[in-house]
């Protein structure tokens, strides 16, 4: 846990990488619009979902009928896969096309069980499904490279600049700044080649040709309504500030939070299937968990009593609607560690830790045992992490919206975690990607957590 709860530097890897960002521009320099280029990406999501689909038909229909056969049910992948890639921002193309790509294997299941006439069978159905997300991943992934989604950012306010920060810290982000107005030019706008004042916009507008514009303040949004009506035919989108982190970067800012924010809030949580889903989720993976890791048990604790100490230690924790339980985890510490018996944050090289305590933190195989808090309803695989009540109450006397963080249940990981926001980081950074994940859970975001709890969770160098 973090000694500096307030430090607002993230601990993310800054990435120096060469980028498809000419590439892209060559692209859209050969094509005469915006329309031209959904057109050719649309076009590829057809032609590579009706290919594999085709092949498993030809061999059993003629010709004609194949094609007319793979026509429909492309057509049926293709919702599945365009519902799934409206959350392309957040959850990449790789988790949205999977999703996809499951969702449409549903829908063609179905059609296989219920049309006459039309047999795939298992083993051909299946592959034709991994052949589709191969090769729709892939499409995706060269979108995203090659066409980003070009930015104009009107307002010169902490917002303007946090928006350019955020999306210049990230090279592989699917965006580019192409133009900043305003009447005081943010730091960081003097690279950028589509600068101005307010007065300027239609000049910005016509020469850099956005994708998305993003209105950073009331003020400049009052002002550019007029002009950006005019504009609108050639194609851009409009945002807010609060709604483009929301939906592109993956949090909510808290001092955009909104009465209409909070009424989305209470909606969701009001949806019985929703913490049925939720649950059953939970069931599903902490039972598969337990018995995968059975086996490795009796090593973790033969490695957690090579100290002297219990094998398991629990704290009193805060979950949903901040009921008091109590959590478990493997002994990393010394018995000793709070003798005192005052709450003390984890620090880094903090010497209370044990050298193999150490090696469990980093991995993370020290919260095995909060399967079975999940197993009891306590916890979920995933949610915002749960403080002790100590450090609850100085974050919510700080933070006012620190305690929507328990309008769900806590998580072994966790949105905020797997981006970078844990250890030495900010406390008000975690609640907005906390937030984020409350309004926004599925299944689909559940499974990117873990995911990436393992792809970037394994030693990173935060979990101290």
């Amino acid at each position: 846990m973090s000694a500096n709860p307030g430090t607002d530097a993230p601990r993310v890897e800054q990435h120096h990488a060469l980028t498809w960002e000419p590439v892209g521009n060559l692209v859209r320099a050969l094509v005469h619009s915006r329309d031209d280029i959904g057109w050719i990406v649309i076009g590829g999501r057809v032609v590579l979902a009706w290919l594999p689909i085709y092949a498993l038909l030809a061999k059993a229909l003629p010709p004609l009928a194949a094609a007319t056969t793979a026509s429909m049910v492309t057509g049926i992948w293709l919702l599945a896969l365009r519902a799934a890639l409206g959350t392309y921002f957040t959850l990449g193309p790789t988790v949205a096309s999977a999703a996809g790509t499951v969702t449409g294997l549903v829908a063609v299941s179905a059609l296989d069980l219920w049309v006459p006439g039309i047999d795939f069978g298992v083993p051909a159905l299946a592959g034709t499904a991994i052949a589709v997300f191969i090769l729709s991943a892939t499409w995706e992934h060269v979108v995203r490279s090659l066409i980003k989604h070009r930015v104009l950012v009107i307002g010169t306010d902490g917002d303007a600049s946090e928006v350019m920060q955020e999306l210049q810290r990230d090279v592989h982000a699917p965006f580019s700044i192409v133009g900043v107005v305003g009447e005081h030019p943010p730091a960081g706008a003097a690279e950028i080649a589509g600068r101005g004042a307010l007065d300027e916009l239609r000049r910005v507008v016509e020469a850099q040709r956005p994708d998305i514009v993003i209105l950073t303040d009331d003020r400049a949004s009052a002002w550019a309504v007029e002009p950006l009506l005019d504009l609108a035919p050639m194609g851009f989108k409009v945002v807010g500030v609060s709604h483009f982190f929301e939906h592109a970067i993956g949090r909510v800012p808290l001092r955009h939070l909104t009465p209409a924010w909070f009424m989305s809030i209470l909606h969701l949580r009001q949806k019985p299937y929703t913490r049925l889903a939720k649950r059953s989720f939970d069931l599903v993976v902490a039972s598969l968990g337990l018995l995968l890791i059975a086996p490795l048990l009796p090593m973790l604790a033969a490695v957690v009593r090579m100290s002297r100490g219990p094998i398991i230690y629990s704290q009193i924790r805060l979950g949903e609607g901040g009921r008091h339980y109590r959590m478990y985890k493997f002994r990393t510490m010394r018995a000793d560690a709070e003798e005192a018996g005052r709450p003390l944050f984890a620090s880094e090289s903090d010497p209370r830790v044990t050298r193999l305590g150490r090696l469990l933190r980093q991995t993370h195989l020290d919260e095995v045992p909060q399967l079975w808090n999940v197993m009891k309803g306590e916890m979920s695989i995933v949610g915002p992490r749960p403080e002790r009540p100590l450090f609850v109450k100085q974050f919510k006397d700080k933070i006012p919206q620190y305690m929507l963080r328990h309008k769900v249940k806590a998580g072994i990981t966790g949105w905020a975690q797997v981006n970078g926001w844990r250890g030495n980081t900010s406390i008000e950074k975690r609640i907005e990607y906390d937030l984020y994940y409350i309004e926004n859970w599925s299944v689909t975001l559940d499974l990117k957590i873990m995911w990436l709890t393992i792809v970037r969770g394994l030693f990173h160098r935060v979990a101290y």
